[in-house]
């Protein structure tokens, strides 16, 4: 679902700019005023993993292909204010290093991914009843209800900005998009759940919610383990994933736009997930997820860390309800 340049005009450019840079100060604050430094490990993880599993297209059908977008999965684990700094975090290295989603549209990207999308799935989390104190079957029922509307919110968020663009007319762009994203939601729902669920197996204290207390050490154990498991899905899935086009490029297809797309596109130094020197494409894939996981560790890592409020000594709230852990 990532815009590329050519297909957004300088009106809804700078707006969609305007709107994604609002909803980021406001998690950014949230998220000082309220980030255990515990946690602080965990926002690098959520976004080696989420950039990673975007790797893994799936075929959807008739030639069309999905990715996981992951911000209810952060949201679950995290709360929404982090899923808005750690979709962001992974859609910059990915437009800047990866061409994935143009310059231009950057702001509209971050507004569709990383503000609407866990903006959606934290309402129909808590609508659905996910809270992380009721019954795993009934999180996992929220969180799979939470990732379907979290996916076609943004679609249609992306159809009415190609819209407002000029770009395509509102009555062929907006049923294009959600009648492909109805169905890419159902993938986005069952991966996120699935994943929901084994984390709750081998990690319950994760999904218990954002609030939960975790001690440092714990949070950079698990934090290195889920690094491992990203690095892992880089390295051994992603060179098997689906070449087919995903939902927006399928329908830029369809509606004549993939020639301006393809004029507008900006060069990038790992631009088709490739990276020169390796003598096989899939070695030159390999790499390029593996270095872009990293990067989108350290990235978030640092940037939580920045943000992480100073707290007392861990000896008077390492494991207490201290204000690092106030309720999201």
């Amino acid at each position: 679902m990532h815009v590329p340049d050519g297909l957004l005009d300088a009106r809804t450019a700078v707006v969609t700019g305007a709107l994604a840079a609002g909803g980021l100060a406001s998690a950014l604050g949230h998220l000082r005023r309220a980030l255990p430094a515990a946690r602080v490990p965990l926002l690098g993880l959520a976004a080696a993993f989420v950039f990673a599993a975007q790797l893994l297209n799936f075929p959807v059908a008739a030639g069309t292909s999905g990715h996981l977008v992951g911000a209810v999965l952060v949201t679950v684990l995290l709360g929404p204010s982090a899923a808005v700094v750690v979709m962001t975090a992974v859609l910059l290295l990915q437009c800047l290093m990866f061409a994935d989603g143009g310059l231009t549209a950057l702001g509209a990207n971050i507004f569709n991914m990383a503000v609407v999308a866990p903006g959606v799935g934290a309402v129909v989390l808590r609508l659905a009843g996910g809270r992380g104190d009721a019954p795993l079957r009934r999180r996992l029922f929220a969180t799979a209800l939470a990732a379907w509307f979290s996916i076609v919110a943004a679609a249609i968020a992306c159809a009415g900005e190609l819209a407002w663009s000029g770009t395509a007319p509102w009555a062929a762009v907006f049923p294009a998009m959600t009648s492909i994203h109805l169905v890419i939601g159902l993938g986005e729902a069952a991966i996120t759940a699935l994943v929901i669920a084994a984390i709750a197996g081998a990690r319950p204290e994760l999904v218990c919610g954002p609030a939960a207390p975790l001690t440092p050490a714990r949070g950079r154990e698990l934090a290195l383990h889920g690094l491992l498991v990203a690095l892992g899905l880089a390295l051994f899935v992603a060179p098997f994933a689906s070449a087919w086009p995903d939902g927006l490029e399928r329908v830029a297809q369809r509606l004549g736009l993939a020639p301006r797309a393809a004029a507008a596109a900006l060069p990038a130094p790992l631009a088709g997930h490739a990276i020169a020197g390796p003598g096989s494409p899939v070695a030159a894939t390999v790499v390029a997820g593996a270095l872009g996981v990293a990067i989108a560790f350290v990235t978030a890592w640092l940037l939580a860390r920045a943000l992480a409020p100073r707290l007392p000594p861990p000896s008077a709230h390492a494991d207490g309800p201290g204000p690092g852990h106030a309720a999201r």
